[in-house]
């Protein structure tokens, strides 16, 4: 494993596992947060924006399909960020909050997605920081 997934791995990881606790600290406001921003289309615009370019980027610096776990669940968090962003960009405020709050059931699963995130989190740090250790 390379030292740049093992940084990525350590990044996303933190980021994750510091967003989940504070979601999980702030599940209302959260939840009132998205709400209103797939309802807002100029914060929609922006945030597509800058969630395509940080999908561009990792996808850019980190596109690897082997290797182990981390290595590829890193390349999927850069596509997957990418996604998302393009979704925020070219989708239709009605169709994203359609998607995103129905669909998604995002309020309902709210717990099982912050769960996911954070244990993906702490997986993430841990490789990360162990790989780094080995070497």
């Amino acid at each position: 494993m390379s030292p740049r997934t093992a940084f990525l791995g350590k990044l996303i990881g933190l980021y994750y596992i510091l967003v989940s606790l504070s979601m999980l600290r702030h599940k209302q406001a959260t939840v009132e947060m998205v709400t209103a921003l797939v309802h807002n289309p100029p914060m929609l615009f922006v945030t597509g924006l800058l969630v395509v370019a940080v999908g561009l980027a990792l996808i850019l610096a980190h596109n690897v399909w082997s290797g182990g776990a981390l290595p590829v669940i890193v390349t999927l968090f850069g596509w997957v960020t990418l996604i998302k962003g393009l979704l925020f960009l070219f989708l239709s405020p009605e169709t994203t909050s359609v998607f995103f709050l129905g669909e998604l059931h995002y309020e309902q699963f709210f717990y099982f997605y912050v769960g996911f995130c954070l244990l993906l989190g702490i997986y993430m740090t841990y490789a990360g920081s162990r790989q780094q250790r080995v070497q």
